[in-house]
């Protein structure tokens, strides 16, 4: 693929990189410079600026300089894994543009099972980051970390504020299920919350995940894609006080989420929108991308490249079905078993795995259907 739509990391922050230590994440990461380009078959994940904002309704970031400077000087973990900054990719003449060459873009990423972390512009760059997955003839499985659902009108331009509808609707509908984590009750219609519902797909209040982080590791577990909204980020914690927001996730519980994204071993483009110009919004959003980065260098590679063989299988007899669970030994993490239905609608083309807790063991153990069982059954079949 041609790079040459992506612009180099700007001169001042090479600069900066000049005066860090060779200890540092800035030292240890390959850069895009107006004389070099990262080797990405060496690569595993990329870092990739996006200054897009047409589709929302404020304006972000006009350069991450803020956020690279932030990030390369952090000190990187005990990683072995291979990253490059790609630079930026600069909004094209129309937003049309920007959505092709992204969309492009990530897909030449996946292809050659390379992560793209997407920073900056507006939450809509989730829809070529979905649809960059066309032709990998794989089911996806969207998880985004927002405030509200981002709904639209049929009828609606492709905005930061209905890209999810666009998914829904457009062909090829390649989305088995969509999860929103974080959402906030008042900043969405009940008709937006009873479609969620209709749609079989998966919705988790503030409330539930903040008080219990855990219940969304086997949401993002199961992810293709993550796409973050900063404003699900309370804006004592972000910095972002242009779009106020009194609630939201702690800056503790963003990056907890961020690093449950990166250790799933099925998460594949990871993104982060709606970001301010803010110098504080830099620091958690370089934070972030740090957790992930350590995530990735955690997996596990468990299901789906494992044998069943490092597993315990248990099977619960209930209401007529055989709910059969699997237990990692390696790390004692818990799946249910979706079986494989043969019909002309079945969107799965054999039994599958799906991340579960042992909580939901438990209340299956307690004569309780999983309902993220259930839904998954369901979206298999509609």
């Amino acid at each position: 693929m041609d790079y040459t739509f992506l612009t180099p990391v700007s001169n001042e922050v090479l600069d900066y990189v000049e005066s860090l230590s060779s200890q540092h994440f800035g030292s240890k990461i390959s850069l895009h410079t107006p004389y070099d380009f990262p080797v990405l078959e060496k690569v595993k994940i990329t870092l990739i600026g996006v200054i897009e904002s047409r589709g929302g309704f404020q304006q972000t970031a006009e350069n991450l300089d803020a956020v690279r400077k932030e990030i390369y000087s952090l000190f990187p973990g005990n990683w072995n894994i291979s990253i490059a900054d790609l630079g930026d990719l600069v909004a094209g003449e129309t937003i049309e543009d920007t959505y092709f060459a992204l969309q492009q873009l990530v897909k030449s990423l996946l292809k050659n099972n390379c992560i793209p972390l997407i920073i900056g512009g507006t939450q809509d760059l989730t829809y070529p980051m979905y649809r960059a997955y066309d032709g990998l003839e794989q089911m996806v499985n969207l998880v985004s970390i927002d405030s509200k659902f981002d709904f639209g009108k049929e009828k609606d331009l492709l905005s930061a504020t209905s890209y999810l509808t666009k998914i829904i609707i457009d062909e090829p509908n390649n989305l088995f299920n969509y999860s929103n984590i974080g959402y906030q009750t008042y900043a969405n219609s009940q008709e937006e919350i009873d479609l969620i519902e209709k749609l079989f797909f998966d919705a988790y209040r503030l409330g539930d995940i903040s008080n219990s982080i855990a219940l969304a590791e086997p949401v993002l577990r199961d992810a293709d894609c993550v796409s973050i909204d900063m404003h699900a980020v309370k804006s004592s914690d972000s910095g972002n006080f242009s779009v106020f927001s009194p609630n939201g996730f702690t800056g503790k519980e963003i990056c907890a989420l961020a690093r449950y994204a990166g250790i799933s071993d099925k998460v594949s483009a990871f993104g982060i929108f709606n970001s301010s110009a803010s110098q504080q919004e830099a620091v958690l959003i370089a934070q972030l991308l740090w957790y992930f980065i350590e995530g990735v260098e955690q997996r596990s590679h468990e299901y789906p490249f494992g044998s069943k063989d490092q597993y315990i299988k248990y099977t619960v007899p209930l209401d007529g079905e055989e709910l059969v669970f699997y237990k990692s030994n390696k790390t004692d993490r818990w799946w249910i078993e979706i079986p494989y239905i043969n019909t002309s609608h079945t969107k799965l083309q054999k039994s599958t795995l799906l991340p579960c807790s042992h909580e939901e063991y438990l209340a299956a153990c307690a004569n309780e259907i999983p309902e993220r069982w259930w839904k998954a059954q369901r979206k298999n079949l509609i």
